[in-house]
């Protein structure tokens, strides 16, 4: 499980990088700082891919300090992945079937994180 704590590590490095690079070439190349709505998005998506990086390394590291499954964490990640999806998704492209079947899933989650947390606190 430290393998894999250290492999998400390199990830996350590699991932913030990959940020990095991509946002200076949209700088330096012209027009210098404009970027469509499509490059927008691509930057949101990956800027969001690193958060869900974090939140697995976090659900990682405290699996192997308690060696227990916090499942308000792993549901948290799991919104987190479902809005990246949302955020960068092409409404033209896809029928709405699989928007409908995202919000349910969006719902599933939020009721079921709330719940857990609410059971959490009492």
């Amino acid at each position: 499980m430290r393998v894999l704590a250290v492999l998400m590590t390199l990830v996350i490095l590699w991932s913030v990088v990959d940020v990095g690079r991509v946002l200076f070439i949209e700088v330096i190349t012209p027009p210098y700082g404009l970027m469509d709505m499509q490059d927008i998005l691509a930057i949101f998506g990956s800027f969001l891919a690193v958060l869900i990086a974090i939140e697995i390394f976090q659900n990682i590291t405290i699996y192997l300090k308690e060696e227990v499954i916090h499942v308000q964490i792993v549901i948290a990640s799991a919104l987190m992945a479902i809005s990246r999806k949302i955020i960068i998704l092409d409404f033209k492209e896809v029928g709405p079937e699989y928007v409908w079947a995202s919000a349910a899933v969006i719902i599933a989650l939020g009721v079921t994180y709330w719940l857990v947390s609410g059971k959490r606190d009492h």
